[in-house]
């Protein structure tokens, strides 16, 4: 500071002693603050460890969780059947064109429910495998609309507490087992091996899947989600596989040249109509020389067009635009009796060459789009042409169970990908599974049936598996790499998926998770609170989970499913030692406060 006449003031001794003083206790306050955290994060990271000692573990295991979650509410009552991405709810909001609304549109992050799904009142334990093909608990799935609707179709029966399924359907009523005998004799190859994996497109109750299972044939039954039918529902309640999906605007999200059969049995697809864009979707997933089974409408239109409401000619006429389409794309009719038709995927590329020919239709797809790409990736009305040189034709392929440990020509087009890989994998999941059976004897009993594997490779967690009476969903990350045809040319069935959404299933239709690094290869994309909620919302009460990560994801991911009344206990892997760990948890049983009960 200075004088009137610009001289500076005398320096004052007081004022920097003052100043001196103040900055010491600053820094010691300062000091002080730093020691407390570091002292509370201590005594957090104490606290930690003592829990996990204290923690009442889920078996007699010494390697139990104790850290502290925070708890999920309990959603309402009516959600009790929700499906985020399939929600009837939202429907509205959606065009009515091609059924654009049944196919998946996810909430945005500001509507994601953070909540429990609750169980039904009444809910039970599922019906065990294999008596839970032929009946399940009415309170489960208690909805009367197929039983009114198609009594006359014998789909399914109430009888008291439980739904009877007697194999019935539109075009098999003399039973399903009746009408596989006879797709059967037209095919040969579904009894000797070769056909090994299908698909079944608006597949009712999946009975025809579920008879395909006694036969060594695996199905992905396939329906969208509706106000009043629960098809999915159905499936899976009774141990068949299936997920929610419908033929509309967008891809299946199946890889190219994967399925060995496709079939619809009166699923009223207008096949023929928008360019065939339908139909050429079943050409795309359905590998050379795989067949496509058709009955109902137009099929056997001579004797049938009475029961249609329509013309003979009007049915004449469809069928043979059907004809004609199919043979566009390379299709031939390969046999047909009664009121089933079958057509073959020719294996012979020469057929497409027709498809360079410009006036030609459809043409042939040159617009970029990669043959797998089925992660939400629009429909085009043209013919995805099969490579020529690749094993992936169902006649080169090892017949069933053969074809499950041999190398997939398709798992070099994967990087890093070779036939040593997928053998050290296949091996790998040996010795893997072999423990976990140690650690959750369940596997392999009647407690555990439908199985997902939530991140798989190849596959191999399912192979290891496949003498044990389940069935194993095998999901590839749409952002992964592409191993899913791996997958299917070993025999095995699975789906592309992003666990940032929900997954298109209903709620409780899967006794077992199993998870390996997802958390690890998705955390930089998805918050793992909401891929934990997803989890239980598919997982059956009393069924388990089998988490295995990194040491540092198991602490985070252990509090959330206690937060979600789950129970859970660490197990070492198979190797001790390791970083990584294993969190073997079970969802508990538990009923909504809204409950009548």
């Amino acid at each position: 500071m200075k004088h009137k006449d610009g001289k500076p003031y005398p320096p004052n001794k007081n004022s920097k002693k003052i100043q001196v003083t103040l900055i010491v206790v600053v820094l010691c306050g300062f000091s002080f603050y730093l020691g407390g955290i570091f002292c509370s994060e201590k005594e957090t990271y104490a606290t930690k460890e003592v829990n996990r000692e204290n923690e009442t573990p889920i078996g007699n295991s010494a390697g139990s969780l104790q850290t502290r979650g925070n708890s999920f509410t309990e959603c309402s009552a009516d959600y009790q059947d929700y499906t985020p991405c399939t929600d009837p709810r939202r429907w509205k909001k959606y065009g009515l064109h091609r059924l654009t609304f049944m196919e998946r549109h996810c909430p945005p992050n500001f509507e994601r429910k953070e909540c429990l799904v609750p169980p039904p009142d009444g809910y039970k334990v599922p019906i065990r495998w294999p008596k839970s093909k032929n009946e399940c608990w009415y309170r489960n799935v208690p909805y009367d609309w197929i039983n009114k609707q198609k009594s006359n179709q014998h789909w399914l029966v109430k009888e008291g507490e439980k739904f009877i399924f007697p194999g019935g359907g539109t075009m098999f009523p003399n039973g399903v087992g009746k009408y596989v005998d006879l797709m059967e004799d037209l095919i040969p190859q579904m009894k000797d091996g070769t056909v090994r994996t299908a698909i079944d497109t608006g597949c009712g109750v999946a009975s025809w899947g579920g008879d395909l299972l006694d036969r060594g044939i695996l199905t992905v039954s396939l329906a969208p989600r509706d106000n009043h039918e629960a098809q999915v529902q159905f499936a899976l309640e009774r141990g068949i596989p299936a997920v929610l999906g419908i033929i509309s605007t967008q891809r299946l999200p199946f890889p190219s040249n994967s399925f060995d059969m496709a079939h619809c049995s009166r699923c009223l697809i207008p096949w023929t109509e928008f360019g065939g864009v339908y139909l050429l979707e079943v050409h795309r997933i359905l590998r050379p020389g795989g067949f496509w089974v058709l009955s109902g409408p137009p099929v056997n239109y001579e004797n049938r067009w009475r029961g249609w409401n329509t013309t003979i000619e009007e049915q004449r006429s469809d069928y043979e635009k059907l004809q004609d389409l199919l043979t566009s794309m390379c299709f031939k009719l390969f046999n047909k009796k009664d009121d089933i038709a079958v057509w073959q995927k020719l294996t012979d590329n020469s057929c497409y060459k027709k498809l360079d020919n410009l006036d030609n239709y459809p043409p042939k797809c040159d617009d970029g789009t990669e043959p797998d790409s089925a992660w939400y990736t629009p429909l085009r009305p043209c013919v995805v042409v099969p490579p020529a040189t690749r094993k992936i034709k169902l006649n080169a392929l090892a017949k069933w169970p053969e074809r499950l440990h041999v190398a997939p020509e398709r798992v070099s087009d994967i990087r890093g990908g070779s036939e040593g890989a997928f053998k050290h994998d296949d091996s790998k999941w040996k010795v893997r599974a072999k423990h976990y059976k140690k650690l959750l004897p369940a596997i392999g009993t009647e407690k555990i049936r439908n199985v997902m594997d939530m991140n798989t490779l190849y596959g191999g967690f399912a192979a290891a598996l496949v003498e044990d009476p389940l069935w194993v969903m095998n999901v590839v990350s749409s952002y992964a790499a592409n191993t899913l045809p791996v997958v299917y040319d070993r025999g095995l069935i699975g789906t592309f998926h992003d666990w940032c959404e929900a997954f298109s299933t209903y709620p409780r239709t899967y006794d077992l998770l199993h998870v390996d690094n997802l958390f690890t290869a998705e955390s930089h994309r998805c918050e793992m609170k909401y891929v934990m909620l997803e989890m239980d919302r598919i997982l059956r009460p009393n069924g388990y989970a089998i988490i295995r990560e990194s040491s540092y994801f198991i602490d985070v991911v252990a509090p959330m499913a206690k937060g979600m009344r789950w129970s859970c206990r660490e197990e070492d892997t198979e190797y001790s030692g390791q970083n990584e760990k294993i969190l073997i948890c079970q969802k508990k049983l538990w009923y909504s406060k809204e409950s009548s009960l």
